[in-house]
């Protein structure tokens, strides 16, 4: 019979080493010593009481895993199998690829349990005082500093990398907890709501093409290269005014909807010029179909005079245009076809807009009379962002 134990685990300082050890057994009952790293005794008995914990949990492995492995080394894991398609967007993995090639420049060999929150505002701080290089013949240039939504892209991935190791048990927390971004950034996800008068000049300045997709966006809240773009011929119903969308970016967006009046027109205008291929949208150069409007979309602003936004923004005036006209908010999330409704205020944060205009309406002699008549109210025109019926 073997003598009783009468320890879970102690700590004690070993001849030759300025460290603390830990000893204590694994579930098997095997007698381990390890070293803590650290010269303070309570920070000793810290570790300790995790190892034990981690022991209990049955996750003892997983965490000596975590402790062994370099920033480097995790963050390929996760580019590869918690980023690529189908995992994520395609867009989204060449994201985070960007923004990893500059994270494993300043923590490839660490360990992944060393990156602590000072050395991460220190490297968003050295980030920010860098300037754009771009990569030509002749060498790289550099032109003006590196813009704060840019960097701040790479501490959300940086964020969603650690959390992803907190889950697998490799870290007890997320060090991007409570790291503070050093600047305001400024318009970040704040959508441009576009007048309807905006959106006739446009349309006036830009192909029939995109004349189409402006319309299609802003009355039916398609995404751009996720669902319009991509789409076949089969998938529009002319008939019964609706399209069919197969495939989403969330589970919700699988759905059919519905079309407007001017949607059904723009869909069928579309139909006319798009020749005999499958594809709404081909692509004149391949058999495929428009993979990007930016170039287009850029030149058609530039030519109408007006200041560039995303053309993804059309989503978010249909959005809002929708909260205009006295949709309420949960059918507004039904419309856009997103599964949370905290969503819905990213798309719809102009409503504030909306507010001003409705101010510009105000009547100050409301229920006044004059020795005369009654001043009569001023004529509403509406809000101006749909179209007279």
């Amino acid at each position: 019979m073997g003598r009783p134990i009468k320890h879970d685990g102690t700590v004690f300082r070993r001849k030759g080493t300025k460290f603390c050890w830990m000893r204590y057994r694994e579930r098997d009952g095997t007698l381990h010593k390890e070293s803590t790293f650290t010269e303070d005794w309570q920070e000793a008995q810290k570790k300790l009481r995790e190892r034990l914990l981690a022991r209990d949990g049955n996750v003892l492995q997983i965490v000596r895993k975590g402790e062994n492995l370099t920033f480097g080394e995790w963050a390929d894991l996760f580019l590869e199998n918690y980023s690529k398609p189908p995992i994520r967007e395609p867009k989204t993995h060449a994201a985070n690829m960007r923004a990893a090639s500059h994270l494993k420049n300043a923590f490839a060999t660490r360990r992944l349990v060393e990156v602590t929150t000072d050395e991460i505002e220190h490297y968003l701080r050295r980030r920010l005082r860098q300037r754009v290089r771009f990569k030509t013949t002749s060498g790289y240039l550099e032109r003006g500093l590196m813009k704060p939504a840019t960097v701040h892209q790479e501490l959300r991935v940086l964020r969603r990398v650690l959390n992803v190791a907190v889950r697998k048990k490799l870290l007890t927390s997320n060090p991007c907890s409570t790291v503070e971004f050093p600047v305001v950034v400024k318009k970040l996800f704040r959508p441009h709501y576009v007048p309807w008068s905006e959106q006739q000049r446009i349309e006036s300045h830009g192909p029939q093409y995109l004349r189409n997709v402006v319309c299609i966006i802003t009355e039916t809240g398609l995404r751009i290269y996720k669902e319009l773009l991509p789409m076949k011929k089969e998938q529009v119903d002319l008939a019964n005014a609706v399209v069919w969308i197969p495939d989403s970016k969330t589970p919700d967006g699988i759905s059919e909807v519905p079309l407007t009046k001017l949607a059904l027109e723009a869909f069928r205008s579309q139909m006319s010029i798009s020749g005999n291929g499958v594809f709404l949208f081909p692509n004149d150069r391949t058999t495929t179909h428009l993979k990007s409007l930016k170039t287009v979309w850029r030149n058609t602003l530039r030519r109408a005079g007006i200041p560039y936004f995303r053309i993804y923004d059309l989503r978010s005036t249909y959005a809002t245009r929708l909260s205009a006209g006295g949709v309420t908010d949960e059918w507004v999330t039904q419309m856009l076809r997103q599964g949370d409704a905290q969503v819905l205020k990213k798309y719809s944060q102009m409503k504030l807009q909306m507010k001003r205009e409705a101010l510009e309406k105000l009547n100050r002699q409301a229920n006044e009379m004059t020795g005369t008549l009654c001043q009569n109210p001023p004529v509403s025109e509406g809000f101006g962002t749909v179209l007279a019926q």
